[in-house]
């Protein structure tokens, strides 16, 4: 009997070693990678928003999101109707005035919203960039998305996306977007 214990506690620890890596795998991501920055723009009749960096060995490359809900902005009926609108709302205008749709957006859900997705081309003192404008509604209420970076556009979709869908930025915008 006192050689089997030996045996056993070592199953112990065997089996929690594996639990611990699997715990570590199947945990859904986190924003970890993101910081969270000032809101870099000047007023403007909306609340200031927030601010979220990621760089280039997280993210792929650098890339910043800015988020905000815009209360009671939204057509009530219809929603994001079309790209004009993600042109308009998206904010994207406040990263740079020069902007440039590079296609057609497309129909996305983020934290169980509907809207409209849209990549641009930016124009900026230091060089061209990628934008994505992101523009989805709550009833009558919009939550605005513009993101940017150095990368190109299916990186930096595909960064800004994973950190919208992250739990705890769900969590804010659907709080904010009921005006808590």
């Amino acid at each position: 009997m006192m050689r089997s214990w030996p045996v056993i506690a070592a199953m112990f620890l065997v089996l929690g070693g594996l639990s611990a890596v699997a715990g570590y795998e199947m945990a859904p991501p986190r924003a970890a990678a993101w910081r969270e920055i000032g809101w870099p723009f000047p007023r403007d009749g909306w609340p200031a928003g927030r601010a979220f960096r990621c760089g280039a060995a997280e993210c792929g490359d650098d890339v910043e999101v800015y988020l905000r809900p815009k209360l009671g902005f939204c057509n009530c009926d219809s929603g994001v109707a079309d790209d004009d609108e993600v042109d308009r709302v998206a904010d994207v205008d406040m990263i740079s005035p020069r902007f440039v749709p590079l296609k057609a957006g497309d129909v996305v859900y983020v934290a169980d919203m509907p809207g409209r997705i849209r990549v641009y081309d930016l124009e900026m003192p230091k060089g061209k960039r990628t934008a994505i404008g992101i523009a989805v509604s709550h009833r009558c209420d919009l939550m605005a998305v513009a993101a940017q970076g150095r990368g190109d556009a299916a990186g930096v979709q595909r960064a800004t996306l994973k950190f919208l869908e992250s739990r705890e930025i769900r969590a804010w915008m659907i709080v904010a977007m009921e005006g808590h």
